[in-house]
């Protein structure tokens, strides 16, 4: 039943007793029509706002937060939140989303919603408590999954361009269709979202990318202009070039099959960012070969380059999601190529280095990547793709390589051979890492200690007067590197993908490559 929290009752008496209307307005109604939980209520007073939540706030005993330049309220109790705003009008200039608002009647406030489903309204006021007030139709257009605008369309638009973008989201969240007159208005208007400032576009971008079928989305941004504007690497994507008897795949229609395949295996909105990323850099590195056809050389490399500009310019976040994001576009053709050929212990091991704790992620999105609509070809890769989990497992159980670190530090080389910071030292690491990696020594300290020993007399490296013998068979991941920052200095190696060009392009990235999964040999 409607307005069964005892909260609106006690709202509907103090509004009696204060002499104003007062009514339940916009998303909390919509989402009870879709039966969708809603904590967030927004009660429209013909009359001070502010007056009615002070006079709940103190029958609630409870801390009134109030934003006077905007004329609303906000009253938290109970795990629910009632924001109180009086009823207004609105009207806009040209270059800014601000309005200049004035006091209006219900029906005024019902106007500047946004989409008719938006605008529906629950009376509070004793004698008409719980009775819906729709003047636009919404029922209807909710019955019918349609978003439309309450009044002219291009004047909505216009107004306040960002409606453009959650007129977008709520059919993406919703499954609706946008109608007829409001999508052609979108269009027409595209250009306004110039105005908005990035950060809200940003939040609406997230909530489509995080929607059950995030497809549906992006093709209505594309459709109606908007994705250019917002987001031109992606826009990019689309498109087919042919020449002779080779063409390429549509990479915006392949990445949107990945991103909805990612959806359907996961909520991790970083995950999807990832999927809709993994082939940004195709546009940039395509190349046509007479024989071969067309290719896509080190799209991983260059498309994780890319990440970092992409997303300062929409605005998302430069931490540890952005660097997520990037590792997965640099590694996702590398379980492919496992999958293809012999799938050694070797490049199993180093898969795991460099995924590390990302590599559960990072083997989801590359199987969502195999987009073939041969179901042969799909069943193939899947298998091959739980031959690589399997040994993978077997690996990390075995030799422990996951984030592991080599047992020697640059610490203990310089330790030993009373040597400061210095190149030899990173070249001496990086040789026990490869030989760890590759199977030659195991993952202990006493093995990599012997190899570190021939290696330094290999460059004329001498033991200082004391130095300690290596002993013991402690992991990489069971010592502690302290001190180490020194050292440092002189290792110029990475670990993981922070240092994307030392990929360089390879027959992964060819056409054929991590979309259909042709004949190459090759992961928000």
């Amino acid at each position: 039943m409607p307005l069964s929290n005892p909260i609106f009752r006690q709202i509907s008496r103090l509004a009696d007793e204060q002499g104003v209307r007062a009514f339940v307005v916009g998303g909390y109604v919509r989402d009870y029509y879709l039966r969708r939980p809603s904590t967030d209520i927004d009660v429209v007073v013909v009359g001070s706002g502010i007056a009615l939540a002070e006079a709940l706030g103190r029958e609630l005993k409870t801390r009134v937060s109030i934003f006077k330049t905007f004329g609303t309220a906000m009253v938290r109790a109970h795990g629910i939140e009632v924001e109180f705003v009086g009823a207004r009008k609105e009207s806009y200039t040209h270059d800014s989303r601000k309005p200049e608002v004035s006091p209006g009647t219900l029906e005024d406030d019902q106007r500047r919603r946004d989409f008719t489903i938006n605008a529906m309204a629950w009376s509070l006021n004793g004698a008409t408590f719980g009775e819906l007030v729709d003047p636009f139709d919404g029922m209807s257009d909710l019955e019918e999954c349609i978003i439309r605008t309450p009044c002219d369309p291009d004047v909505t638009f216009s107004d306040d361009p960002l409606r453009m973008m959650r007129a977008v989201r709520f059919a993406a969240q919703l499954g609706f269709t946008i109608e007829e007159e409001t999508f052609d208005a979108i269009a027409r208007n595209a250009e306004r979202i110039r105005i908005v400032s990035r950060e809200r576009i940003a939040v609406e971008l997230n909530k489509i990318v995080a929607s059950p079928v995030p497809s549906i989305g992006f093709e209505l941004l594309e459709m109606t202009g908007l994705l250019r504007l917002i987001f031109p690497e992606m826009h990019n994507l689309k498109g087919v070039e042919r020449r002779g008897k080779h063409a390429h795949k549509d990479n915006f229609i392949h990445t949107l099959k990945v991103l909805d395949n990612v959806a359907r295996r996961s909520d991790d909105l970083w995950l999807r960012w990832a999927a809709i990323l993994h082939d940004i850099g195709k546009p940039l590195t395509k190349a046509y070969d007479p024989r071969v056809g067309w290719t896509f050389h080190g799209h991983e490399v260059v498309g994780s380059k890319m990440v970092p500009a992409i997303f300062r310019q929409l605005k998302l976040p430069l931490n540890e999601h952005m660097k997520f994001v990037q590792k997965l576009v640099f590694l996702h053709l590398r379980p492919i190529i496992l999958s293809e050929d012999l799938v050694t212990d070797s490049a199993v091991r180093r898969l795991l280095f460099e995924a590390g704790d990302d590599v559960e992620a990072l083997m989801t999105l590359c199987e969502a990547d195999i987009t073939s609509g041969i179901d042969a070809k799909v069943k193939r890769y899947l298998a091959n793709f739980e031959l690589v989990r399997r040994k993978m497992k077997d690996l990390e159980e075995r030799d422990r390589i996951r984030n592991f670190q080599p047992p020697i530090t640059g610490e203990i080389i310089m330790q030993t051979y009373g040597i400061g910071p210095c190149r030899v030292i990173g070249e001496i690491k990086e040789v026990i890492k490869n030989a760890i990696l590759d199977g030659e020594i195991p993952n202990e300290y006493g093995a990599a200690y012997a190899l570190m020993e021939r290696l330094a007399a290999e460059r004329g490296l001498v033991k200082a007067e004391g130095a300690e013998g290596g002993e013991g068979t402690e992991t990489g991941a069971e010592r502690t590197e302290s001190g180490t920052e020194a050292a440092e200095a002189g290792d110029n190696t990475g670990a993981g993908v922070e240092e994307p060009a030392a990929v360089g392009g390879s027959e992964a990235g060819s056409e054929a490559g991590a979309g259909d999964m042709g004949t190459k040999s090759s992961r928000g």
